[in-house]
């Protein structure tokens, strides 16, 4: 554990009490100032975290980022100046399993795993495994602080938890986070509560809208399986029953001849024409196999790190992305 857990603890319970901020241009941007105005101070691990964040933040919270644009967060290591932000954080939000450094540093009272909001999916599972339409979902999962541990038993998987972290490439399950942080940052300052749980809503509709656009866009497709860089799309291809093949588990991965050989049976066999690439990880092996089944490459974006847009219409972007990849109509 982060050491000075005890004395951050006992400072929480002061109410009023003057709070650190961070900056908000997130790591990498110099010293902690002290906060006039007495905001409590979110601290995101990486984009997509911080994106939600910011909604629900709005003008009754300050909100930094621990992995700066353009660093794989899986890559994240804790710094001086990192630690000092999980420190001051008056609540970390973060994902369990993308970044074991921030695990292992996150104070629990003072942080959010956004993991333990939703119903998530097993290690390298597929969308039939998972829970495809299913509605209430998160209700029936973690209403506990538990976690999914309990419910999927596979280990070994290279995030080091027994299920897949990346639940934000699925927006419904993302709307669900937004209901709970704004509990959180409610209870956290219940002077401005309400409005942190009207942003809340406002970005679980804008949420929800995104995912019916994706739901209608991917309805009628040619093929339904997407051959990805490694296993980051499993919630995408669960909510909206597509077959996500990955070639690597984690892309850090090297994948063995024996799996890129098997990855281009199955691409030739279901006659997939796009290999799907990913901004911040190298296209090399990618490209090889789409040489081999004779298809091409394109971009798309697991949302790790911050893109030129945000992230509505980054989704709203591999929504396209998709549609042209996979042969879907209208």
């Amino acid at each position: 554990m982060m050491s000075g857990h005890s004395r951050l603890r006992a400072a929480g319970l002061l109410a009023g009490a003057t709070l650190l901020t961070t900056t908000a241009c997130g790591a990498g941007s110099g010293a902690t100032p002290e906060a006039a105005d007495g905001k409590p101070q979110v601290l995101a691990a990486f984009y997509p975290l911080q994106w939600l964040s910011e909604q629900i933040a709005g003008p009754d919270a300050q909100v930094a980022v621990l992995t700066a644009p353009g660093v794989e967060p899986h890559d994240l290591e804790l710094g001086a100046q990192q630690m000092a932000q999980l420190e001051d954080a008056t609540l970390t939000v973060y994902i369990k399993g993308v970044q074991p450094a921030v695990d292992e540093a996150v104070d629990p009272e003072r942080s959010f795993d956004a993991a333990t909001a939703v119903a998530t999916l097993p290690a390298g599972g597929h969308a039939e495994e998972g829970h495809a339409g299913e509605e209430g979902h998160a209700e029936e999962s973690h209403a506990e602080e538990g976690h999914a541990e309990e419910t999927h038993a596979e280990e070994g998987h290279d995030h080091g938890v027994a299920y897949d972290p990346h639940l934000w490439l699925d927006p419904s399950r993302l709307a669900t986070v937004a209901g709970k942080l704004g509990e959180r940052l409610a209870a956290a300052d219940p002077a401005h509560a309400q409005g942190f749980k009207d942003r809340a809503a406002t970005a679980a509709a804008s949420l929800t809208a995104l995912d019916k656009e994706l739901a209608t866009g991917l309805t009628t497709c040619a093929t339904r399986t997407m051959v990805t860089a490694h296993e980051a799309f499993g919630y995408l291809a669960d909510r909206y029953k597509l077959k996500q093949v990955g070639i690597t588990l984690d892309p850090e991965t090297e994948p063995s001849p024996a799996r890129i050989d098997e990855v281009a049976k199955l691409a030739k066999a279901e006659k997939v024409t796009t290999i799907f690439t990913e901004a911040l990880v190298s296209p090399k092996v990618a490209e090889v196999l789409a040489a081999e089944v004779g298809a091409k490459t394109a971009v798309l974006d697991p949302l790790e790190s911050k893109p030129s847009g945000d992230y509505l219409s980054a989704m709203r972007g591999n929504l396209k992305t998709l549609q042209s990849a996979l042969g879907c109509t209208p």
